[in-house]
């Protein structure tokens, strides 16, 4: 798959969701790398222009490129290390929102458990695979399904955190995300001018406080 330039958004200041002696909650905009890529001219990227207004700020977990919303760092390498531990362990609760190509014809809400594997011969996509695939599970709950534009509106909570997963998922259930230029179909990245899924919630235990911190970052579409 021949790769595009990267043209990352023009920098208006951060998002900043939330705020801490310990972390920060940012809100990442579509088009943006979570870190440096590889090679030349992919310098720029969330965690570095984070850095350069929180220069303790560290990367605890990445979004895909064209996938915006919620991104949670921690300030200095122990509470990078805590809230690592917290994505590791499971105890951290994810929400997204999409919009998918045609009308949803499964149930309205349910569970999606198709294992996930990389596809070696077209990285870094990932395919299902009922062989070496590692499990993988997706609930999903319909929002809303706009007949005459063919399109749906669905919430997604990973349960696991399989590379893409969600992506893969949509593919799978015949209702690739619009504009994924990876698994969708010519129709439907013609419906999106970039990648419609969004980050729109997080929710875990503050690491120094242990009281539980929920931060909600509306969908832009």
């Amino acid at each position: 798959m021949p790769s595009t330039p990267y043209c990352p958004p023009a920098d208006r200041g951060l998002a900043i969701l939330y705020l801490s002696a310990q972390l920060i909650v940012v809100n990442k905009p579509s088009g943006l790398l979570s870190v440096p890529g590889h090679g030349a001219g992919k310098e720029d990227c969330l965690s570095r222009r984070v850095q350069a207004e929180f220069s303790d700020a560290l990367i605890v977990h990445r979004l895909d490129m064209g996938t915006s919303g919620i991104v949670v760092m921690g300030r200095g390498a122990k509470a990078q290390r805590e809230l690592s531990l917290l994505f590791q362990e499971r105890k951290v609760r994810k929400r997204y929102q999409a919009l998918v190509d045609g009308p949803w014809r499964a149930a309205a809400t349910g569970e999606i458990e198709l294992p996930i594997s990389v596809d070696c011969a077209n990285r870094p996509k990932q395919k299902i695979d009922h062989t070496m695939g590692r499990p993988s599970l997706t609930r999903y709950r319909v929002i809303d399904i706009d007949i005459a534009r063919a399109v749906s509106r669905i919430e997604l909570d990973p349960i696991t955190g399989r590379s893409h997963q969600l992506r893969v998922h949509m593919e799978a259930m015949g209702h690739p995300i619009l504009g994924d230029d990876f698994y969708g179909t010519p129709a439907s990245c013609a419906k999106a001018e970039r990648l419609m899924l969004h980050a729109c919630l997080i929710e875990f235990r503050h690491p120094e406080t242990g009281f539980p911190l929920c931060v909600d970052c509306p969908p832009p579409f």
